[in-house]
Parts: structure tokens; C-alpha cells; sequence
């Protein structure tokens, strides 16, 4: 699933490549992607493109006004195309979801891709008079690269989650998912598996102090990558996450997983939760 930082250096490559330019002919290839119908899409065309912004993880182009917003979910792009085919797109067929056709200033006939992978679609796309009018947005937390130190202890306090899970709702904090939460805990050196509102002084500073080096560091290496290369810029920088039965950078451990229906997570025993195992329910099923 794209982050923040992939979803930041995505809006900062549509700053840079489409604002100026006006939208034309719109392209849709799932009818699906589209939440709710109306208006409809067809209204951006002719509109100049004058912005874009990010809200957690969702992606916002101002069109003089009118906002394209969309959501890439777990399997989502975008893609930019500096020759697009003139042809519609078939619907329904292939990863593409919606093509927005764009006239540059310098006569030039761009586009960009919202594209998404595997059979559950899930990737969305809005429009509206402000971002906030999407659902989604209105229920965001504060952004996780503007929360201040005593803002994140505050909505930690008194919660009952683990802060893994802590950590990835949107309402807590916007813009944090799987991958760099992993990341984030193994650098504060903290069990997923911890009680978010009971942490002490000392592990909710190594925590925030985590999150801005994850982050950062990710958008750093993230901003200025082409849109193609985002992905593997992604995987490149992890120290856990997706690394199951690899060691731990830090320590030499080996680092292990627990699994879920949908998704799994990762983490080094011996960095965060003082070797203990977590349970993990695909072995607990076997077991029984």
C-alpha cells in the first residue's frame, strides 16, 4: 500500500509535471473507481490544474477549485504517461482504472495512470468542492509528519490497543500503514504488541523520535524518483518489514512475522520485544 511518503513524492511529481496544465479528455476504465458517480467526472474537463496536496494517504489534485481526490488502496498507482494512447481504454480490462488526459503549456499531451493490481478492487476516487467533503479525509487524525511530540502522547493516552494497531488508524494519526509502522517500531525498539497507552516518558520520546527518522528518511529518498521507481525506492529502505527469515540489520537476528487474514507484519525478536516470539495464528492453528 502506498504511505506517505510514496503518496508525498507522488504529489510532489504532479506539482511539478502537471500543474499548469488543463485537464482533458478523462478515460475511465472501472466504473467502480468512481465514489459516488456524481457529479461527474466529465466536469474537470477543460479546468487548469493548480494544485496538488496530500491528506494522510489520500492524493488531491486542484483543478481551479474542483478536486480529483483519490485513495490508492492497498494495490493502487499512479503512473504517468508522457505518451498516452489516443484510443479509450477498454472497460474493465487490465489494471488501468482511470486516465486523466492533460494539455500542457508547452503543447505537449501527457497523462497520468490510476492503475490498480490483483482482483479486489478497491482504489477510489472522488470529486469534490474541498477534500474534506470526502469521508475518508473528514475522519483523519493530524498528519503524522505535523504531530508534535505531546500531541502523539495525548492520543496515545488511556488507549487500549496494541500500537501496531495504534499506529495505523487513520483517526490516530494520518498517513502511517503496515510497512513503515514496522519500520517505526524497530527503530524505537518497541513490541507491536505493546499497549499504546502505557508506554512510559522514555519509550513514547524513542517513538516520536522514530516515527520523524522513518518518515523523513523515506520521503527523502522518495522525493524526485520518477512515479515508475517509487516502489522499489520503498522496499530498498526497509530494515523489517517484508524481510521475514532475513537478519536484522541491527542485531543478526532473524526477523519474524505474524500473519493475519489480509496481511502480515514484521519484527526482530531480540531488537523489540526482548526475544520473546510473538503468536503468530497460522502456527497456533497448526498446532492445535
Amino acid at each position: 500500500m502506498p504511505e506517505l511518503p510514496e503518496v508525498e513524492a507522488l504529489a510532489v511529481f504532479l506539482r511539478e509535471h502537471a500543474v499548469g496544465a488543463v485537464v482533458g479528455r478523462i478515460d475511465v476504465a472501472a466504473l467502480s473507481v468512481l465514489q459516488p458517480a456524481d457529479p461527474p467526472i466529465t466536469v474537470l474537463q477543460g479546468r487548469d490544474v493548480t494544485g496538488v496536496s496530500r491528506f494522510g494517504k489520500f492524493l488531491a489534485v486542484d483543478c481551479a477549485g474542483l478536486w480529483l481526490v483519490t485513495h490508492l488502496s492497498r494495490a493502487g498507482w499512479l503512473r504517468w504517461q508522457d505518451n498516452p494512447s489516443p484510443a479509450p481504454p477498454k472497460l474493465g480490462r487490465g489494471p488501468l482504472a482511470l486516465r486523466v488526459h492533460l494539455f500542457t503549456p508547452d503543447a505537449a499531451t501527457p497523462a497520468f495512470d490510476l492503475t490498480e493490481a490483483g482482483t479486489r478492487k478497491r482504489l477510489a476516487v472522488w470529486i469534490a468542492d474541498r477534500p474534506q467533503q470526502v469521508p475518508g479525509i473528514a475522519r483523519l487524525g493530524p498528519d503524522a509528519l505535523a504531530v508534535t511530540a505531546d500531541e502523539l502522547a495525548a492520543r496515545l493516552a488511556g488507549s487500549t490497543a496494541r500500537l501496531k494497531t495504534a499506529l495505523t488508524d487513520q483517526q490516530v494519526l494520518a498517513g502511517i500503514g503496515n510497512a513503515y509502522s514496522d519500520e517505526i517500531l524497530h527503530v524505537a525498539r518497541l513490541s507491536p504488541f505493546a499497549p499504546a497507552g502505557r508506554l512510559t516518558d522514555e519509550q513514547r520520546q524513542a517513538l516520536y523520535d522514530a516515527l520523524r527518522t522513518v518518515l523523513l528518511d523515506a520521503v527523502s529518498r522518495s522525493v524526485g524518483q520518477d512515479a515508475a521507481r517509487l516502489k522499489g525506492e520503498k522496499r530498498s529502505g526497509m530494515r523489517v518489514h517484508a524481510r521475514t527469515g532475513l537478519p536484522c540489520p541491527e542485531c543478526g537476528d532473524t526477523v519474524r512475522e505474524v500473519a493475519y487474514a489480509e496481511r502480515s507484519f514484521q519484527y526482530c525478536p531480540t531488537c523489540q520485544t526482548g526475544g520473546k516470539i510473538l503468536a503468530d495464528r497460522r502456527l497456533s492453528r497448526l498446532v492445535k
